[in-house]
């Protein structure tokens, strides 16, 4: 079975995360664990998500949430390992005004994404994020865009429970051959 990383954002993703649900309700699925998850620093961060990913035998898919998808931008910028599908979910602007200023290095987002597969997922009332800011790094990213309405951060607080349509895309994609992988 294909791996799924989860890799959060900014203060973990709590109990009720769709993130921390899939991890405990699907097997194969693990989080990147951050040494600091209040005060993110890129180029830390970045070492865990890559040491997480060399642990692996199989190119697994990285399910990233908030500042976890400006992580994976900046980790696909600089390595060659193979994954097979990115999910992006609640990309933040960097440069927006409610971006945390406790995460540091995550600015300027990397241009290009390399992997089978690259979903982006937004929200049009995303307080961390605009639909220009969002339909800029999908384009940039030859992203698919998965657009689900008024739904916050998706996070928690959205309602969305376990998540079944994220987990859905997920699901799809481990089920295909590991022939043909991309790097990233």
């Amino acid at each position: 079975m294909r791996p799924v990383l989860l890799i959060p954002g900014i203060s973990n993703s709590g109990p009720e995360h769709w993130q921390s649900l899939w991890e405990a309700r699907h097997p194969g699925v693990s989080r990147v664990h951050q040494r600091d998850w209040e005060h993110p620093v890129c180029a830390e961060w970045l070492g865990a998500l890559d040491e997480a990913i060399r642990r692996l035998d199989t190119a697994p898919i990285l399910v990233a949430h908030s500042l976890g998808c400006l992580l994976v931008a900046h980790w696909a910028a600089q390595s060659d390992r193979a994954v097979h599908g990115m999910l992006l979910v609640a990309v933040p602007d960097p440069q927006g005004s409610s971006f945390p200023k406790e995460a540091t290095g995550f600015s300027p987002v990397p241009t290009t994404m390399r992997a089978r597969h690259v979903t982006v997922v937004s929200s049009n009332d995303d307080p961390y994020s605009t639909p220009e800011f969002v339909n800029g790094c999908v384009g940039r990213w030859n992203a698919d865009h998965v657009r689900i309405g008024a739904k916050g951060h998706i996070n928690s607080n959205s309602g969305l429970g376990d998540w079944p349509q994220g987990w859905a895309i997920v699901e799809a994609w481990r089920s295909e051959p590991a022939t043909g992988e991309a790097t990233s």
